[in-house]
């Protein structure tokens, strides 16, 4: 038996945990430092298709060049997030903060969509349920059983075949 349990919905959310190191330049701190550079940072899972389609869009181009960071660009990079044109010092002065915000924004939107789905499933799933459960009572509710003047009518014919010679204990 496990004793694993669900993720929280904040283990869930979506965010960067560190930068890799190694993507940066490697002339960093010495004069020949590029002023702009790609520094790239790890998600802590998997990133979903709606999820990369929400970082790369033009809604979060919007968010950066509103919240002055026009020239930084987000692209997703299997579990890494290359953010373009930015320093680790612009990093390090707000641009990661908005990141976040961003990053959290796309997270809620994400797990708001999934919940939607699911309610949507189990409501499907209840409402088949009491379908079936109506189904099977109407079909406990039919009778075969005879009412008298079914049995008459059949007690009548039983005769009419037997004075027209049907009788089965003939042979």
């Amino acid at each position: 038996m496990s004793n694993a349990t669900a993720p929280s919905p904040e283990d869930q959310r979506l965010h960067l945990t560190s930068i890799l190191i190694s993507s940066l330049p490697p002339t960093l701190f010495t004069a020949d430092a590029p002023d702009r550079y790609t520094v790239e940072a790890v998600f802590n899972r998997p990133v979903e298709r709606e999820e990369v389609i929400e970082i790369e869009s033009t809604r979060t181009r919007d968010v950066l060049t509103e919240t002055g960071h026009s020239t930084v660009e987000l692209k997703v990079s299997d579990r890494r997030l290359e953010i373009a044109n930015t320093s680790l010092e612009e990093l390090r002065d707000g641009l990661a903060t908005v990141i976040t915000d961003i990053l959290d924004h796309i997270s809620e939107e994400s797990q708001n969509a999934r919940d939607e789905v699911i309610s949507r499933a189990e409501r499907a799933a209840s409402q088949e349920h009491d379908r079936v459960v109506a189904v099977e009572l109407l079909a406990m509710s039919v009778d075969f059983e005879s009412t008298d003047e079914t049995k008459r009518r059949s007690e009548g014919l039983v005769r009419v075949w037997e004075d027209e010679g049907g009788d089965p204990g003939r042979n």
